[in-house]
């Protein structure tokens, strides 16, 4: 089975802020393309196990109040919602759009919430190094996360009452830095910086640790990771 992961850190502090979470979730379908070589017709399970981990382990976070995920995929809807989360229908334009979108619909619903976009291929997300993310966060208007390899985004947070302003895809650390956002350094939080884009990705997230629904995929791989 998975490392257990959903211990909140007893360091967090009670005054810290909540924060509601927007993940997005392509149709799995369309998801993690470049896994396709190492997982062959379960790609779109492994996508689903993917966000249905990231989005428990996210839930179970002292700092977060919620998870609002933003996708057009029925099955991904029905499972985030069956482990607690709450579901809502994407819109045109990508990734960005999609982010502006669900952080739009978080902020309506919860108008003195701080948002937080999330990454939904964190497998292997432990809650108590998102709580270090997060309350390092709630010291600042916008921050961000930067991924392992240094060059994308994991999380992108904003306090409440200013916009997310998302800018993820590609170089988006550099982006998010040009924007004014301000980056995070906390120490040993690799879970929240390890995204799975590729086989090599996948291995170094197994070795970290992923939750029970990833694990569970595991052994139906085509390929080993």
């Amino acid at each position: 089975m998975g490392e257990p992961r959903l211990t909140p850190d007893p360091a967090v502090r009670p005054d810290s802020p909540r924060w509601r979470l927007v993940v997005p979730v392509k149709p799995l379908p369309l998801a993690k393309s470049r896994l396709a070589p190492a997982t062959g017709e379960h790609r779109g399970e492994l996508a689903l196990a993917f966000a249905v981990d990231t989005v428990r382990a996210a839930l179970a976070s002292a700092l977060v109040a919620g998870v609002l995920v933003v996708t057009d995929d029925a099955a991904v809807a029905q499972s985030v919602r069956a482990v607690g989360a709450d579901a809502v229908a994407d819109v045109p334009g990508g990734l960005n759009s999609a982010l502006a979108h669900g952080a739009a619909q978080a902020s309506s619903r919860w108008p003195a919430a701080a948002v937080a976009a999330l990454s939904a291929d964190l497998p292997a997300l432990r809650s108590a190094e998102l709580d270090r993310v997060l309350g390092e966060a709630g010291a600042h208007r916008r921050s961000f996360l930067a991924d392992a390899a240094g060059i994308g985004t994991t999380l992108l947070a904003a306090a409440p009452g200013v916009p997310l302003a998302p800018a993820f895809g590609g170089a988006s650390r550099a982006r998010h830095r040009a924007s004014g956002a301000h980056e995070l350094t906390p120490g040993d939080v690799e879970s929240v910086r390890r995204d799975v884009d590729t086989a090599e990705d996948l291995a170094r997230a197994v070795h970290l640790g992923v939750g029970d629904r990833t694990w569970a995929v595991l052994p139906l791989l085509t390929a080993g990771c």
